[in-house]
């Protein structure tokens, strides 16, 4: 049989045609080679160099090579974090003459590492707890697409770290398979091999002492369905909100944050009955939501008070109309940010006089009167116009504020800001979402 490239881009088997595919891959000779760190396979894995591409190459059988390559290409139509598939090698040939076995090519995922080189520093339980909850949003997440893993483990993971933001890439498909829903039963099966996976996993990085001491790797693995769980419940409930009442989405928003979790995206559908919100997650580090906010509209906050004014400026884009993640002609975070910051932000933080805003600067301001508006709708149960939220705050909150009595000139800049005064906003009870 003659060897046979099969592509994902036409421009890949000319690169490809280079790496001696009549080798055995654990014999490829180091200078193909890139050293970088692998984790634990059934199979020979390697990593080498294919022009500007550094490439995954894994040898198995041609049964399931293919059937890999066919399932990693539809998890990537569907937008679910995993390797990039680019070839399917078969056909292969020793220089003896004796068939060898197909290979699966793919991207190697910049900036990536394998759990246990993550480990090896005796990664702190915080983190840990992170990165599991890097792991439960995958699989949340490859589960509402329809896809049972089969093997869902650390070793079939990467993670990796992006602007604080903590992400999990699912690495080895070949025990997928993908449905057009699954059932209860299906995802339990899923969840409880990561929990025997998982824990027995940590069991062997506790006995080569690479793990936290304070960490239980029984309970860490049962922590994931936990997390799992709590998760799918608050992203697959349905709620139907009434048009208009965007506090309700406020709300769940809120609880996302309470569980650790931030909304990466959120889509909101029109329907006579109502509007219905998705959300995807997302798990970040420490300090990300100040860099993202000031990255995207120049504002210099405290981390809760950047958590919350991209909230409110991730709902705020969702409403608008070229808002459309992965769509490549639809306008950029950055055009959107600016857009809010010119119509939102700006017009709301000058309602309040000057001469009453004391020390506050305008990101602080903006992070109160949104706690206030959130005050205002829980109470009332239904979204307040901006107008009265101003209205309310300057006669009732803002002259409680020690830094309302400390009048300084304001120069219009945005500076670290203080700690938000409104009473009773976080403390409003969550209750329940309408529809």
């Amino acid at each position: 049989m003659a060897l046979q490239i099969n592509a994902t881009n036409p421009e890949h088997p000319a690169l490809l045609l280079d790496l001696p595919w009549d080798v055995p891959l654990e014999e490829w000779p180091e200078h193909l080679l890139v050293p970088l760190p692998r984790g634990i396979s059934r199979h020979v894995v390697r990593y080498a160099r294919a022009g500007d591409e550094v490439i995954a190459v894994k040898e198995l059988a041609e049964r399931p090579a293919v059937r890999e390559f066919a399932l990693l290409r539809d998890l990537d139509r569907l937008n679910i974090p995993a390797v990039d598939a680019l070839a399917v090698v078969t056909g292969r040939t020793g220089r003896d003459g004796d068939p060898l076995e197909p290979v699966l090519i793919t991207r190697h995922l910049g900036g990536s590492m394998p759990y246990r080189s993550m480990f090896e520093t005796t990664m702190r339980p915080a983190t840990m707890h992170r990165l599991m909850d890097a792991l439960a949003v995958l699989l949340v997440r490859l589960h509402l697409a329809g896809f049972a893993w089969g093997d869902c483990s650390l070793s079939n993971t990467l993670f990796r770290r992006d602007a604080g933001a903590y992400a999990a890439y699912l690495v080895d498909a070949e025990t997928g398979d993908l449905h057009e829903r699954l059932s209860d039963g299906q995802r339990d099966y899923d969840l409880d091999l990561a929990r025997v996976n998982i824990s027995g996993e940590l069991l062997d990085l506790e006995a080569s002492g690479a793990l936290h001491p304070s960490v239980d790797p029984i309970e860490f693995g049962t922590e994931i369905c936990g997390r799992y769980h709590t998760l799918w419940e608050e992203l697959t409930r349905t709620s139907v909100y009434p048009a208009g009442k965007h506090h309700y989405i406020d709300r769940r928003i809120r609880r996302l944050n309470d569980l650790g979790f931030d909304v990466a995206e959120m889509q909101i559908q029109h329907s006579p009955n109502g509007d219905s919100v998705t959300f995807v997650p997302k798990v970040v580090d420490a300090g990300h939501h100040q860099r993202q906010l000031l990255r995207l509209t120049g504002l210099d906050t405290e981390e809760n008070q950047a958590r919350r004014l991209l909230n409110d400026l991730e709902s705020w884009m969702a409403t608008q109309e070229d808002y459309a993640p992965g769509d490549p002609l639809a306008a950029r975070p950055e055009v959107l940010a600016h857009r809010w910051v010119r119509d939102v932000f700006r017009p709301t933080v000058r309602k309040v006089p000057r001469e009453l805003r004391g020390s506050m600067d305008p990101a602080e301001l903006y992070h109160e009167l949104l706690e206030h508006r959130w005050y205002l709708a829980e109470r009332a149960q239904h979204d307040i116009g901006w107008d009265v939220v101003v209205e309310d705050y300057v006669m009732n909150i803002l002259p409680k504020l020690p830094e309302a009595r400390e009048t300084v000139p304001f120069d219009g800049t945005s500076g670290t800001s203080g700690t938000s005064g409104t009473s009773g906003a976080a403390d409003a009870g969550s209750g329940e979402d309408a529809g």
